[in-house]
This record gives C-alpha cells, structure tokens and sequence, in this order.
C-alpha cells in the first residue's frame, strides 16, 4: 500500500531524513515513533504531499507523491499535529469545503460528510462554530476531515495530544473502528496508546529506521534475561544465602517488599543465559520458597528508550533477531 523509497529531507545542513525506506501493509494499524527531532513530522508531510523530499520517493498504492501527487493524494487522509481548522466555520460548513476540496462527487458528499460525522461522533456539534468548541471536539472535527471520503490510508499525527482520559479513549476506539477496513499510520508520544490501538510499530531515530516489529516482538527481543525478580516469603537473609551458592550471579540487591512478610531480590547474571531454571533447583534443594521468579520484563516504553538512546548494540540486536526469524520461517 505504502512504499517510501531511500527518502532524504535536508534543511539546509541540517539532515532530517537519513535515507529512510520501509514498506506499509495494508489493512493494518501502524505506529509511527521517535524522540523529537527524529523526523517523525518531516516523513508524514512528505508521504502526504505537503512537502518535497530532497531525495527519494513516497509511493501510495503504486503512485508516486511527486511525480502523481493528485492520484497519490486521493487515497490518503491526514490529520497534523495542529488540525487545519477554519475556526470562524461552523463545523457542517467546514465538512462540506473539505469535501470539495477533497474532490467527493456532488452526489456522493452527502452520505460521505454524514459517515465522517458519525464514526467521529460530531454530528450533534454540526451546526456550532468550531472556535467555540471545546479542544476535544476540535480534535474530532480535525479526525472528521481526515476520513472523510474514507480514503485507504489514513495518517495521523499525534490525534490525542492534550486530550482528557474520556476524549483519548474514546479517540482511540475511533482508530480502532478504522483499522478494521484502513491503513492507519498513528504517530504518538504515548506507548500505552501506541501498544493498545497499533499492529505494528516503526521507530526512528535521527532520520534512520531503528526497529519495525510488532510491540510484543519488541519487547521479547529486548527482554533483559540477565536481570531476574525473585520473591520469597523467607527472611533476607535465607534468601541471601540460597543466592550466594549460585555461580554466575554478578550482583544481587535483597530488600523487604511492600508486601507484608515477602522479601524481594534483584539479580544481575554475569552472562545473558537463561537461569531461572538453575535459581528455581537452588531454592528448592535448600528448603526456601519461592513465591515469583521471572526475567525482567521490557515495556514498550524501555525498548523506545534503549532503541533510540544511540545504542548501536541494541539496534543490530533487534534487526539481527528480525532477519533469523525471517530465515526461520523461509525454511
């Protein structure tokens, strides 16, 4: 559906976009991550037409952004960071200039500007001037134009920003309703958001692809097998000693836990080796139980943070462990 092409954007010295290429499935919900700076904004407006790259290209189903930007255009919904709202329109006034704009037959804008209203849930607002709508309602209005016409592939950049809890979810069921039938393309700064609502999940970093897998993957590549949690409904210093008769333990941190009459441990291993197996027997054969023994597990959030904090060693994990799995199930 979507292909960006080795896509370079300079602003004079300053390099945006560092010849980045990925391709967009269709039918599926993808988000689109990176600190600030990292180019996030630059490739949208470059995929959506409203600016030129300084090399490379941007193909929507098939059509070139710069060389057929009208037929390109057709298929894409888009909604900015800033909502292009004319604040002194009522909002059906505005539904109907984008519609024209938008190029929605006569005949067909109707049903259109009435579906977008609905599934956007501001068909009860149509007839208010949008600057005296509220910022939720604004940011709907801005989501209305996006889908309107129900273009393939909807891209959208930051939809929930400054929105309260109520407004967000229900934003995001909204994504969701889209995701069934559309390519969505969802840029955030929230990774709770961006695990619930996104099938898929792109993460750059100075203008260069760092990781494309789904959250889940993500956070089983980057899960940290040398660090384990222990807990146990022993003394500190039980569990202390049972730890000490474990070779390959590079530290241990063994405290009381908030829960009542449970001691917490924090294990470093020495290797990345799995040795949940090996703790589990070492405190069976000395009597002391245990009430949770896991590896440390990595949020999406850790992962963004490692991705993009110019570990070059986390990167090549990621993209080494990508490209085994895709041998594995050529074979």
């Amino acid at each position: 559906m979507i292909e960006v092409k080795n896509l370079v954007k300079k602003y004079g010295s300053h390099l945006a976009v560092d010849h980045l290429s990925f391709t967009v499935e269709s039918g599926k919900i993808y988000g689109f991550l990176g600190p600030n700076g990292a180019g996030k904004s630059t490739t949208m407006n470059i995929m959506t037409g409203y600016i030129g790259a300084t090399e490379g290209d941007v193909f929507i189903d098939g059509h070139s952004i710069s060389e057929e930007p009208e037929e390109a255009k057709k298929r894409i919904g888009y909604l900015p960071e800033i909502p292009p709202l004319y604040v002194d329109m009522k909002v059906i006034e505005y539904m109907k200039f984008a519609a024209e704009l938008k190029g929605i037959p006569k005949g067909k804008r109707a049903k259109a500007i009435t579906d977008a209203m609905q599934l956007t849930k501001i068909s009860d607002v149509q007839g208010r001037l949008i600057k005296n709508l509220s910022k939720g309602y604004r940011q709907r209005v801005g989501l209305a134009q996006a889908v309107l016409g129900l273009p393939d592939v909807i891209i959208l950049d930051e939809p929930t920003v400054g929105l309260d809890p109520n407004q967000i979810i229900e934003i995001r069921n909204v994504i969701k309703k889209l995701g069934k039938d559309h390519t969505v393309i969802l840029s955030s700064h929230i990774m709770q958001e961006v695990s619930a609502v996104c099938d898929e999940v792109m993460i750059i970093s100075h203008g260069q692809m760092v990781a494309c897998d789904t959250p889940a993957r993500l956070e089983k590549i980057m899960e940290d097998t040398s660090k384990i949690i222990i807990k146990s409904n022993a003394d500190v210093n039980a569990v202390s000693n049972v730890l000490k008769t474990i070779p390959g333990i590079a530290s241990m941190n063994v405290k009381k836990s908030e829960e009542t009459g449970t001691v917490e441990a924090v294990v470093t291993m020495s290797t990345n080796e799995d040795m949940r197996e090996r703790i589990f027997k070492a405190f069976a054969d000395n009597g002391v139980s245990l009430i949770e023994l896991y590896s440390h597990k990595m949020s999406l959030e850790d992962v963004f943070i490692k991705l993009t904090s110019g570990n070059k060693k986390e990167v090549e994990k990621v993209k080494k462990d990508k490209e085994n799995e895709k041998e594995e199930e050529e074979v």
